[in-house]
């Protein structure tokens, strides 16, 4: 006999944290805004005796910055514990250095981003995702949410990846705009979400832990004889993980009834124009495709679910082959590049292919700047242009460079 559903009302960051606490046994938490209630969620339910998905209370580690916080991770992930921090903005990128360390030694840690502007001209606490693409390099897998019951599914994606992968994975959703908002979402059937640890996997990880009992070297220092081999030797890992999110999302998709896959497709079947992104501006660009169909024009989105590793296979299998233009939105600016990040990823797919698309990319919602229909119409405008414009800002007037 099936379960009855259940329904909670709820924001994106207590969304996220219910997942947290069931796959964490410690932690390591330091506020910054606006993920502060994830680990504000954590540290009351510990202290009333919550349990997790093993029937433990999770141990929390509050520490003196965010780089003593992602350092604690580091070291309890050593010890073979499952650990999780919460953190955005300026509070990431003091955890940079830590997160090299957890992914070059494959520790299956889990950091959830409510997705924050950085402070460079200015300080802003609204969201973008210029905290996050500083993270691309550091060798964590990289997971967007693009609503409240988005941000809850896919946080068990995150975990339940990282175990069986052994690759740490950096899940994020707007800050604001997703981390605050109340929906009302379905909730997750916690005997069904254990049933899908892999626990062998988790054996492995458990075995790996340091121990005074059987001392193992880690953490050298390496020269150039063997440290290029060494980086080079983590690449089949890496390749694995598209798949083993594919077979998680599919789990998941199962289970709720809710489709998830690293890209999802929205929209016309036969789509000629189409835009990437990923977040909470997703949502406005299917509102803004529905509209447009009721007028007879087709347009499409592929929402980016896995940002890193950036899979292909996975892409290609959505793109509908009738595209010919895509537009690409990135919510970060990086001065001096030849494009944002999410826009060159999706240039380099096509490089060098037959009968490529053109592809535009465009930045939108820096610290959280609204992003209108009106706007995404005007996206798919410029697509149906002879030359549309490339480089462009949404929803700001640029009259210094146009």
């Amino acid at each position: 006999m099936a379960k009855e559903k259940k329904f909670i009302t709820c924001d994106g960051n207590t969304a996220v944290a219910n997942v947290a606490y069931l796959f964490s046994e410690n932690a390591c938490i330091y506020p910054i805004t606006p993920s502060s209630p994830m680990a504000e969620n954590i540290d009351e339910w510990a202290a009333h005796g919550k349990k997790n998905l093993w029937g433990e209370t999770v141990s929390v580690t509050e520490m003196e910055s965010e780089a003593g916080a992602s350092g604690a991770v580091h070291g309890s992930l050593q010890a073979g514990v499952l650990t999780t921090t919460y953190t955005a903005s300026q509070g990431l990128l003091l955890m940079i250095p830590n997160m090299y360390k957890i992914a070059g030694e494959l520790l299956p840690g889990v950091f959830h981003v409510s997705a924050r502007a950085l402070a460079s001209h200015a300080l802003s606490i609204f969201g973008d995702h210029q905290d996050v693409m500083a993270c691309r390099q550091t060798g964590f897998a990289l997971l967007a949410s693009g609503s409240v019951q988005e941000a809850q599914d896919i946080a068990a994606v995150a975990h339940l990846a990282a175990i069986k992968s052994s690759v740490p994975f950096l899940h994020f959703f707007d800050g604001f705009r997703t981390s605050h908002e109340i929906q009302k979402i379905e909730a997750l059937d916690e005997e069904a979400l254990k049933g899908m640890v892999s626990e062998k996997s988790l054996k492995a990880f458990r075995e790996r832990a340091l121990n005074p009992d059987a001392p193992v070297t880690r953490g050298t220092a390496q020269n150039g004889d063997v440290y290029f081999q060494a980086v080079e030797s983590r690449n089949n890992v890496y390749a694995a993980v598209p798949d083993i999110v594919a077979r998680y999302m599919g789990e998941i998709s199962e289970l709720t009834g809710r489709e998830y896959r690293p890209f999802t497709y929205y929209g016309a079947p036969d789509a000629e124009n189409i835009i990437v992104a990923m977040g909470s501006v997703t949502e406005t660009i299917k509102e803004t495709i529905d509209y447009l169909a009721g007028q007879g024009r087709k347009y499409g989105l592929i929402t980016v679910h896995l940002y890193r590793p950036f899979a292909e296979k996975y892409f290609t299998k959505v793109l509908p082959k009738t595209v010919k233009r895509i537009a690409v939105l990135d919510r970060t600016k990086e001065p001096g590049a030849l494009g944002e990040p999410l826009f060159l990823d999706v240039k380099a797919l096509f490089q060098g292919k037959e009968n490529a698309p053109l592809v535009i990319g465009g930045r939108y919602g820096l610290s959280s700047k609204d992003t209108t229909p009106a706007q995404i119409v005007a996206v798919y405008d410029n697509l149906g242009r002879k030359s549309p414009k490339a480089d462009f800002t949404l929803g700001i007037v640029d009259e210094v460079t146009f």
